[in-house]
């Protein structure tokens, strides 16, 4: 696990202003890695933000490639001298500036892409505040599966349609089928939800065959990202049985575009906590390091701009508020551990998708189905407007960051994403 170093220093600052600004997402501390270009048809580059700006790596001389899943192949040790080298050429009295200044973008005058090439995408369930809410809709007398609290859950989902922050997609149809209905229809989804989670990235991969073991599955993860895993209940309620989900999740999903490292993380470890009563992961999920640091603590919210919101002028409001810590289940390592366990191999860009990640009191669902009790209870918007799920036009907006005392505040960015009608 990543220790502490000259780059988490609270002290640090940087030459480039901006990145000094207090509430700053992107402070010298974090270093998050992402793919840009001056215009959508250009070839991606590397960069890291640093405050309002990227620096362009292979500008800088810091890297002789633009593949990002190369770059997230090597070893850690190798991944922490790259770390210091930028952090020490931005930083405050750096002999470097005169030479980097160059080498600086706009963030706004840049096009962002998805930070690398996503090979295979794992969805997880790892909130189980989530799993019983949504479970008591379905199952009122026993909303949580038995294996839950045993094994970490997870579906493959589709990488192809996942895009990054931005994206704009048209609702999906598909079958469906009422309570009171002999058979099935087709159409546009009427139940079109979000779903607020983490994507978590992996680095280096394992040889297929070889499991890799909890005291090493760090090592083999990269970064995080935010993550809207958008979702169609109602396609999703009448196809999920007995294989899970399928055209109700593959149509779309959205990622932040930069890759917060691990090693940015380290000052936000938090303990992995189970109630006293729950049992005690299998040895093969459990180390004394990842019970004692193996969560990241993460502030997460949702909020949702309508189409009657953004013509008039007004700026989206929260839907929700949680904490990683409080939301999730299991840790990352354990996902990484037991996704290879049975010799699966991981690769350099996979993706795991943490679940929706819903805290215990109402106010933290991180989805309109358990916010609005399964549509059954409209939220009511400021300007009057209800949502019971989301409407054509709708933008749904998420931020993530962290914060403690005695460090630098570090931000994920924000991921956004936009409904259109069905084509």
């Amino acid at each position: 696990m990543t220790e502490l170093n000259d780059t988490h220093d609270p002290k640090l600052r940087s030459w480039v202003a901006s990145a000094n600004q207090a509430g700053c997402d992107f402070p010298i501390q974090n270093l998050p890695f992402g793919r840009f270009s001056h215009s959508a048809d250009a070839a991606p580059r590397i960069g890291v933000a640093i405050g309002d700006r990227i620096l362009d790596l292979r500008r800088a001389g810091l890297i002789d490639s633009d593949d990002m899943n190369a770059l997230m192949a090597a070893t850690p040790e190798k991944r922490a001298a790259l770390r210091a080298l930028i952090s020490q050429g931005l930083a405050e009295g750096s002999a470097r500036q005169a030479e980097w200044e160059s080498a600086l973008v706009s963030q706004s005058a840049a096009t962002m892409h998805v930070p690398c090439r996503i090979g295979d995408y794992t969805d997880f369930y790892t909130s189980v505040h989530h799993a019983t809410t949504v479970g008591k809709q379905f199952r009122p007398d026993n909303p949580l599966l038995p294996n839950y609290k045993w094994v970490p859950i997870g579906y493959h989902g589709r990488a192809s349609s996942i895009g990054v922050s931005g994206q704009r997609f048209k609702r999906p149809q598909g079958q469906t089928k009422a309570p009171d209905a002999a058979v099935p229809s087709f159409g546009p989804s009427k139940r079109l939800d979000y779903e607020l989670e983490l994507g978590w990235f992996v680095g280096q991969g394992n040889a297929q065959g070889e499991p890799v073991g909890i005291g090493a599955a760090e090592s083999h993860l990269f970064g995080v990202t935010l993550f809207n895993d958008w979702s169609a209940r109602d396609i999703q309620g009448w196809e999920y049985q007995p294989l899970g989900p399928f055209l109700s999740k593959n149509f779309a999903s959205t990622l932040s575009p930069w890759l917060v490292t691990t090693e940015a993380l380290a000052p936000f470890r938090a303990a992995f906590e189970r109630p006293a009563d729950d049992p005690r992961p299998l040895p093969y999920l459990d180390s004394e390091a990842n019970r004692a640091q193996g969560a990241f603590s993460i502030e997460l919210e949702v909020l949702l701009q309508t189409a009657k919101m953004r013509e008039a002028g007004e700026v989206p409001v929260r839907l929700s508020k949680t904490n990683s810590t409080r939301a999730a289940y299991w840790t990352p390592a354990q996902l990484i551990a037991h996704h290879t366990v049975n010799g699966c191999n991981l690769q350099p860009g996979d993706l795991l998708g943490s679940g929706t990640l819903s805290g215990p009191e109402a106010v933290e669902a991180g989805s309109l189905m358990e916010l609005t009790n399964g549509g059954k209870q409209p939220i009511v918007l400021p300007n009057g407007e209800q949502r019971s799920f989301l409407e054509d036009g709708d933008t749904l907006v998420m931020h993530g960051w962290c914060e403690r005392a005695g460090a630098v505040r570090i931000g994920l960015g924000e991921v956004s994403g936009t409904v259109l009608a069905a084509g």
